[in-house]
């Protein structure tokens, strides 16, 4: 999943197989602006901060993040260094388009030790997952060979589930969150994490690719899709207090939106492009409806244990 993913982002444009929340609409980053000007004022406001976005795509994300916050607060706008979390030259390319001032890094190693908020929206579900199959004779753990995945007998997870049944464990995950949650432990902040997944560790295969906006075998051309598999909120949170981060959610994204203004945002939006109105309508409902991404993507906020209730968790 790693190799696959690592060539897909290095040669293709993903934008073409699927489209991110902030493609859909404007409202999405501004909001997440308005949230960063909170969460820093909770912060005691900072001289300086780093505002990380981990896969940030082409930049829109954070293109519409600071323009809101350039607009209801300079002094937020002003103490903000960017850095982005980015692999792929190409990728790169349009970032720094969009937000000419970001430092990129490829990993967390070489961030700042500052204050920091960070954004990772559709960012975990694209690390690497190991499965494991619960069979008669006990646990195996599913590999890819020839194409194909075979199994091979394994020290399981300490889980109690049914014959048949399979547990993914996303260890990529598990010490990105680690890391996260040492950093804002130890220099103050705090991450927002929007992704697709359960609230609660379930059991089953989540493991999918998309490729030209619908679905294909995870298996077939590695390379040419994207391959992701659904985030454990549950587990992730366990690991980030383990590391004495405070945890806030999962919510239902819908909610978190709404609880931030996205509607009032729409309404104002209308008033100002009437011509726009269903448009604006539909990306608002595509982002919030419980039958569209509205439920099934969560969002979940690590910050310093001395960190207030955060903006969209009361």
């Amino acid at each position: 999943m790693a190799k696959a993913n690592s060539l897909y982002y290095a040669n293709r444009d993903p934008f073409a197989d699927f489209t991110t929340s902030p493609e859909i609409s404007q409202v999405f980053g501004e909001l997440l602006g308005a949230w960063v000007v909170v969460a820093w004022h909770q912060m005691g406001a900072p001289a300086a901060m780093a505002l990380v976005e981990a896969g940030p795509g082409r930049g829109t994300l954070m293109q519409d993040a600071l323009r809101a916050i350039g607009r209801v607060a300079p002094a937020c706008r002003g103490a903000i260094e960017v850095h982005f979390i980015e692999m792929s030259a190409q990728l790169r390319r349009e970032q720094a388009a969009r937000v000419p001032v970001a430092c990129w890094h490829e990993g967390l190693s070489g961030l700042p030790t500052m204050p920091a908020i960070f954004l990772a929206n559709e960012f975990l579900d694209a690390l690497p997952i190991r499965q494991f199959v619960r069979r008669e004779r006990g646990w195996v753990e599913r590999f890819v060979a020839g194409g194909q995945f075979v199994e091979v007998a394994a020290d399981g997870p300490a889980r109690v589930v049914a014959v048949g049944s399979i547990v993914e464990v996303s260890e990529a995950s598990a010490g990105w969150i680690a890391e996260v949650a040492r950093r804002i432990s130890a220099y103050g902040g705090a991450a927002l994490i929007l992704d697709y997944g359960s609230a609660q560790s379930l059991a089953g295969d989540s493991l999918q690719a998309l490729k030209g906006g619908g679905p294909v075998d995870p298996l077939l051309e590695p390379g040419t899709a994207d391959v992701t598999a659904h985030v454990d909120f549950g587990a992730i949170s366990a690991v980030a207090r383990r590391e004495g981060a405070a945890v806030w959610g999962p919510v239902p994204q819908g909610i978190f939106l709404g609880r931030l203004g996205l509607w009032q945002r729409i309404s104002a939006l209308q008033a100002a492009h009437p011509d726009c109105g269903a448009a604006l309508n539909e990306a608002a409902s595509r982002l919030a409806s419980p039958a569209r991404m509205g439920a099934l993507f969560k969002v979940l906020c690590l910050a310093d244990p001395k960190h207030p209730t955060p903006p969209g968790f009361e």
